[in-house]
């Protein structure tokens, strides 16, 4: 009997439920804490990124959360009852959240056979991968040649970030104390980058004109000279990141074809780890 496979991420995948439903695609949220009202980060009464600005600039009490077991569980079944014989449930890295552990837990105690991925990414560069595994279901691919191609994609995708301070970062414990001090300290801009799962600093610069322009340069240095997917993605900076977005697509046109740099805003979760003004560029080179 022929495979009938379903493909599952987080919300920090995709920040849009038209594009994951455009893929075929089941979205588990992650649910953010403002005050003492927690929101989903995905559908329709998402916390919006205005909401999200407004909490981080007065400082209200803002907190992310995973997915717990139980809510993968329940679309596991449900997909299990529609049909589907086997599940891909890809996710941001496990060293940045708890959502694979959960989605793990779950798997162990689904009816039908389910493979949990660790991206090792966060944001867009996850929607990349799960967009390989569509592209692979969509041609017919088993399960296993699917987590293959996802994995791949995975391993050849780059994460850079820049954002206005590390105080976010820090907050959340995302990146080391002294190590946003020392930033602070030196009233440097930092650019980031995810390595092994990792949120880990990577260069730094005077200013915030002078950080997006070495975005844009390692942006195409990641690109090598493979086909790629861009995405740039920002936090209350539509400026910065069609900037960024419109000169990639420039240098880039060739190795893009007729793919377009999308450019969106983050959602929530991300959102509050990094504060407005972030700018960030996933480049995802295909095989």
């Amino acid at each position: 009997m022929a495979e009938r496979i379903a493909v599952v991420t987080d919300s920090t995948a995709f920040s849009d439920p038209e594009v994951a439903a455009s893929l075929g695609v089941h979205v588990v949220p992650l649910q953010v804490v403002i005050g003492a009202e927690s929101h989903e980060d995905f559908g329709p009464d998402a916390v919006t990124p205005e909401m999200l600005a407004e909490a981080l600039r007065t400082f209200t009490p803002l907190s992310t959360s995973r997915p717990n077991p139980e809510n993968f569980l329940v679309l596991y079944e449900a997909l299990a009852d529609q049909g589907f014989t086997a599940i891909i449930s890809i996710h941001l890295s496990s060293q940045l959240s708890g959502t694979v552990e959960s989605a793990r837990i779950a798997a162990s105690a689904c009816s039908v056979p389910v493979q949990v991925i660790d991206s090792g990414l966060v944001g867009s560069a996850t929607g990349a991968v799960v967009e390989a595994a569509v592209t692979a279901r969509d041609d017919g691919s088993r399960a296993e040649a699917i987590c293959d191609v996802a994995q791949r994609r995975a391993d050849n995708t780059e994460v850079l970030f820049y954002v206005d301070t590390l105080e976010y970062l820090r907050r959340g414990g995302r990146i080391n104390t002294a190590a946003a001090l020392v930033g602070q300290a030196l009233a440097m801009k930092p650019i980031l980058k995810i390595k092994d799962g990792r949120v880990v600093q990577h260069e730094r610069v005077r200013t915030a004109a002078r950080a997006l322009a070495r975005l844009e340069e390692l942006a195409v240095q990641a690109a090598d000279d493979a086909p790629v997917s861009v995405s740039v993605a920002h936090l209350e900076s539509p400026d910065r990141g069609a900037q960024l977005a419109a000169h990639l697509q420039e240098r880039l046109g060739e190795q893009l074809a007729d793919r377009e740099v999308a450019l969106e805003q983050v959602g929530a979760v991300i959102g509050a780890h990094v504060g407005p003004g972030m700018v960030a560029v996933s480049v995802s080179r295909h095989d």
